[in-house]
């Protein structure tokens, strides 16, 4: 397989290198913003022409919920025209792309866990974005997997898992969202997950389309903090226990809406790719590793 990664410095970007380059049968391209930009479509044709790759996965995106709001030409540079022009360069050398998205596409007001084809309707202006890129990668290139997933935390970058620990050591109590729920989502079980799906696309499953990945069991930010802090304990990550007080969205506003539900449904990807949920709570288990 010959794979070309954008955003290799991600969460999930890194993770992706990390798994690609234990793999001999690979030839991984992986390239951060400096090294392309992937709202330049002269170089990025120039890139995917060069490198003839068999898969572009699309780890590059504008990921500042709030800031979108007023950065809103930037966001839609990076998650929808990026997108839009790796799709035309894949399909100019009948390569795959895969495209990662995210739960924002969605209301957040479903009773249930959100299926792929329930109606999108992004509340934000970074939802928007990025259900724009997802409509741009499926109008550029049949041959497409857009995987969405929410909630992600890993041991690069910035996110939850890491806010959480970082606060808990000049703070007695924290305050926590208890009435938002999804599925905390490792990043590298995202990345085993895409290696996954290309392997078997390489092998000629064409199962091409939009599937959820996230994990389980859902839970609100409050109860994930809660579960961070027991993990930190026992591993003396933390030397005394911190209090987590449960408040409401309401209780703290912030220039984005977040969806109430972020849970996702992932029947269709093990059904489609053999692919199970993400176990968050065994990624937990080296919580050392996110300091």
């Amino acid at each position: 397989m010959k794979i070309l990664v954008t955003g290799k410095n991600g969460q999930i970007g890194s993770c992706l290198v990390n798994h690609f380059n234990t793999m001999p049968d690979v030839t991984l391209l992986a390239l951060d913003r400096d090294q392309l930009d992937i709202t330049d479509s002269i170089n990025v044709n120039k890139i995917v022409a060069e490198f003839n790759p068999n898969i572009i996965i699309n780890a590059a995106a504008y990921t500042a919920v709030d800031k979108a709001e007023q950065q809103t030409e930037l966001a839609y540079a990076v998650n929808r025209d990026g997108p839009h022009n790796l799709a035309i360069a894949a399909n100019q050398i009948n390569a795959v792309i895969i495209h990662i998205s995210t739960d924002y596409v969605f209301a957040g007001d479903s009773l249930a866990p959100y299926i792929e084809s329930d109606n999108s309707e992004p509340q934000s202006e970074y939802g928007r974005s990025k259900l724009a890129g997802e409509q741009a990668v499926i109008s550029a290139c049949s041959r497409h997997i857009i995987l969405r997933t929410a909630w992600v935390f890993g041991e690069h970058g910035n996110n939850f898992v890491k806010t959480m620990l970082r606060l808990a050591k000049t703070r007695d109590a924290l305050d926590v969202v208890a009435d938002q729920f999804g599925g905390p989502t490792y990043a590298g079980d995202i990345a085993k997950a895409i290696v996954t799906i290309s392997k078997q696309i390489v092998d000629d499953n064409q199962a091409y389309g939009i599937y959820h990945f996230s994990g389980f069991p859902h839970v609100s930010w409050h109860a994930f903090a809660l579960q961070i802090f027991d993990v930190a304990l026992e591993q003396n990550v933390l030397k005394q226990s911190i209090q987590v007080n449960a408040i409401t969205t309401q209780d703290y506003p912030t220039a984005t809406k977040r969806p109430a539900n972020s849970r996702l449904n992932c029947h269709k990807i093990e059904r489609a790719f053999g692919i199970q949920q993400s176990d968050w709570q065994a990624a937990l288990t080296r919580i050392k590793d996110y300091l």
